[in-house]
């Protein structure tokens, strides 16, 4: 039997009202049978994603995290628009069935997608599923195919001219993660101020293109066939694509690439499967990325550097919401420490840049 990615148990405090829900979904298609199981799905430290299981059909839910919210941030009407607009030019999207602006639901803006069955490969791959260092190869690069296919999609003919502001793109990333990191930064947290000091000085004159890009492209945002598991059938959580820059793009994903030689903190790290045998190292990954899109990436020191400041600031605007009682996701209290550790890794990648 094919191995399918599972839901599990609500985490407290993340409950839905399922009455409500099952009045909007039954609105959406009458034709649903029965009273609604919903569970959860794992992750979900930024939007909260659950399994409706119908009599007759499943379908996946998504809503803003519960608490404090920055004001721009989660916004579930933009996340479905992108997608539904994507579909027809990259169909490893999800399809966006519906979308509720109305909060006497659940309390805030949510959507409706089909749910793509398959594998998600987290921190391991799924038990049941031993790849060979051969097939384990042929998987990551299949995944990193789905980055570059993405970075080559018609923004214009898909209608997604106003996503992003045009030339800039870096420059406008520097100077918005640096306040953002400013304002959510707490007194037990490092002050970062050395590496945004560096990556303003150092960010390059101009953007190297613009391209749609997912902007939290992992390994645990895709979907594997399950019946040949080393292809991707899907690719989720679009909340943050935009149209900028694919180098820091590529950036923001190397920053969870931990390999199998990396210090033992980064490794205690780690989210998705790229430490094992046959896997690409981040040089070899950006190497091949270089070699199938023609750009040039010699000079990736800054990029790097990048996705890890993002992250970082992405962790601990996290840990603040915990830090400030506004969520109680035991998970997020040792936030903090991966904050301090992640400015140190890029302190190290400065030093070594000056070499």
């Amino acid at each position: 039997m094919p191995l399918v990615d599972e839901s599990g148990p609500i985490r407290p405090g993340e409950e839905l009202d399922i009455l409500a829900a099952d009045a909007f979904l039954k609105r959406m298609d009458p034709t649903l049978m029965g009273t609604p199981a919903i569970t959860q799905f794992p992750g979900g430290a930024s939007n909260l994603t659950y399994l409706v299981r119908y009599d007759n059909r499943e379908l996946v839910l998504r809503r803003p995290p519960f608490g404090h919210k920055a004001k721009s941030a989660h916004d579930m009407g933009r996340e479905a628009r992108i997608m539904a607009a994507l579909k027809p030019h990259y169909p490893f999207v999800p399809e966006v069935l519906a979308v509720c602006e109305d909060l006497s639901f659940l309390g805030s803006e949510f959507y409706v997608m089909e749910r793509i069955r398959g594998l998600i490969p987290r921190q391991d791959l799924p038990d049941g599923l031993d790849l060979n260092e051969a097939d384990t190869r042929k998987l990551c690069l299949n995944v990193l195919d789905k980055l570059i296919e993405l970075h080559q999609v018609d923004w214009k003919s898909a209608g997604l001219e106003s996503l992003g502001k045009g030339e800039g793109y870096v420059q406008r990333q520097i100077a918005g993660w640096s306040d953002r990191y400013r304002k959510a930064r707490t007194e037990n947290a490092v002050d970062f101020e050395s590496v945004m000091a560096w990556l303003a000085a150092n960010m390059p004159t101009q953007d190297s293109a613009t391209c749609l890009i997912h902007n939290d492209f992992r390994f645990d945002n895709v979907v594997l066939d399950p019946e040949h598991p080393i292809n991707v059938i899907g690719v989720l959580d679009w909340e943050m694509a935009t149209l900028g820059d694919p180098l820091m793009d590529l950036g923001n994903s190397l920053a969870y690439w931990v390999q199998a030689d990396d210090d033992e903190t980064f490794k205690r790290m780690r989210r998705q499967p790229t430490h094992l045998p046959g896997m690409l190292t981040r040089q070899e990954a950006i190497d091949y990325y270089a070699a199938r899109t023609g750009r040039k990436v010699d000079d990736i020191t800054f990029y790097l550097i990048y996705g890890l400041f993002r992250l970082a600031v992405i962790v601990q605007q996290i840990y603040y919401r915990y830090h400030h009682g506004q969520t109680t996701n035991p998970a997020f209290k040792g936030f903090i420490h991966i904050t301090n550790y992640l400015e140190q890794r890029c302190l190290k990648l400065i030093a070594a840049s000056k070499v």
